[in-house]
């Protein structure tokens, strides 16, 4: 994907056909931004194919975690939190951000919720904490503190979490799809993991998630629009008559079992709305945990956002001398929209690169939002297809957003002493934690510690030393709790 400077654009000539009185025209400045209905249009349609894969695969991601008490959330209640959340923000975003960037549930994020946050506490305390996440957010734009903050946290820091998610989001694919597995302990051996069950790849769930993976690259290679949602839907109804053919069990697939519903269309189910707990996880956690926690939750959606609400406006025309317009009203609806995953259970929403897809075939307003909003509300009632899709059918584009991601690695500045170790940590024990916190902990300690070993602590903004010190304690918070225990 090519981003072209906005400075050099030039807007498309606007469509002659279209009335200038008309009020749409007028609400979202079709015709001064240089478009036409019909392009903003087609530009929402493209966008929904792009990323309605969002669909299947945060359920997949919440759906593979239990909170603290052994809870496991449902397929139905997760994919209807996920599409209701994502029509909400994709919509809110088209009529106060006027711009067409579509949002649903955060690939990494949501790994965040499912993984690290939610073993430790209840999934209403979890969903809490993204509610506070949203909240900071709102404040922060709002007050104009998040362009300060993002200025202090050193840019080969942000680029390498973004990596190291990348890795991550790939290692849960391979985990799922069962292409990567634990090895049982045993005193013959001390790799951690394999291939496949007994060190190879065997089964027909094995051979569907490489055929799909597969499919996807080339579609991928080739260009081809929507190619992820291709991929899964050959994949799913080739699991369909694989599973019917073979007459396999649930054993076989794992979490999903790809059977024919009874029904296509069926009641959304809403049982997650509204079940959240602000202050329950601080007491779950612990207040220092908890913190960190959220600060993770803060910085992760926090950044991505950012990077691509920018270069998506560059490729829209919609930045000028270097600030993207409306830009207050667009992050302060990407807090909103956080906070909304936190309410409906979906985890937190975000802007989706996918949307310069839509922007390619010629979006520029918030009308191409509003649609591609409708369309996730439509999806609302065909939660039994959904159901169907197997991890070994999704998970393929789990593994190809996290290359995606990890094309960022070019940007890292590998040729600088200060942050090779402070960039190797973070991109490293992320996936080899399976924590996204102690990745990003220990690469700001590293850094930290490395610019006053050599006497640079002026290089230091204050808000990263604090940050060093709150990870810190982050890490040692067992001995520091068993210390003051008097043990």
């Amino acid at each position: 994907m090519t981003h072209t400077d906005s400075t050099s654009r030039q807007p498309d000539h606007p469509d002659p056909t279209l009335p200038a009185a008309s009020w749409v025209d007028r609400f979202f400045r079709i015709t001064e931004r240089g478009s036409s209905v019909a392009r903003e249009l087609r530009g929402g349609l493209t966008t929904f194919v792009a990323m309605a894969y969002i669909v299947i695969l945060n359920p997949i991601i919440l759906g593979s975690s239990s909170d603290v008490t052994g809870r496991v959330l449902t397929n139905a209640e997760l994919t209807t939190a996920t599409a209701f959340t994502a029509a909400f923000a994709t919509v809110l975003m088209g009529l106060v951000g006027n711009a067409p960037l579509a949002m649903a549930s955060g690939l990494g994020v949501n790994a965040i919720v499912a993984f690290t946050i939610a073993p430790v506490m209840t999934w209403q305390q979890a969903f809490g904490l993204v509610v506070l996440e949203g909240l900071c957010i709102i404040v922060l734009a709002v007050s104009g503190l998040r362009q300060k903050i993002i200025e202090a946290i050193p840019d080969a820091l942000k680029i390498a979490l973004t990596v190291g998610i990348g890795v991550y989001i790939a290692l849960i694919g391979l985990v799922q799809a069962g292409f990567v597995s634990r090895v049982p302990d045993a005193a013959e051996t001390t790799v951690p993991v394999q291939m496949g069950e007994q060190g190879h790849l065997q089964g027909a769930p094995i051979a569907l998630f490489c055929a799909t993976l597969l499919l996807m690259i080339v579609l991928m290679a080739r260009q081809v629009r929507g190619a992820m949602l291709i991929s899964i839907g050959v994949g799913t109804v080739g699991a369909v008559v694989m599973n019917s053919a073979l007459g396999l069990s649930e054993d076989n697939w794992g979490l999903i079992q790809p059977t024919l519903p009874d029904s296509l269309i069926a009641a959304p189910d809403f049982g997650l709305f509204g079940q959240i707990d602000l202050v329950g996880g601080f007491a779950a956690a612990g207040g220092v945990t908890a913190t960190v926690f959220l600060f993770t939750l803060v910085l992760s959606g926090f950044f991505d956002a950012m990077g691509t609400i920018t270069s998506v406006a560059n490729q829209a025309g919609l930045t000028r001398n270097g600030k993207v317009e409306g830009m207050g009203r667009i992050l302060t609806v990407d807090g909103v929209a956080a906070a909304a995953g936190g309410v409906t259970g979906s985890s937190p929403n975000t802007v989706f690169l996918e949307s310069a897809a839509g922007v390619g075939e010629g979006a520029r307003t918030g009308l191409a939002s509003v649609l591609c909003g409708g369309l996730f509300g439509v999806a609302l009632l065909f939660t039994p297809i959904v159901s169907i899709v197997p991890t070994q059918a999704a998970a393929p584009a789990l593994v190809v957003v996290g290359a995606m991601m990890m094309t960022q690695c070019r940007n890292l500045p590998w040729d600088d002493s200060d942050y090779v170790i402070p960039i190797f940590l973070t991109v490293t024990l992320i996936p080899f934690t399976y924590m996204i916190t102690n990745g990003i902990g220990a690469g700001i300690v590293a850094f930290t510690v490395i610019k006053l070993a050599k006497g640079r602590a002026r290089d230091l903004n204050w808000f990263v030393v604090v940050l060093a010190v709150v990870f810190g304690l982050y890490f040692g918070i067992e001995g520091i709790e068993a210390l003051f225990a008097g043990q």
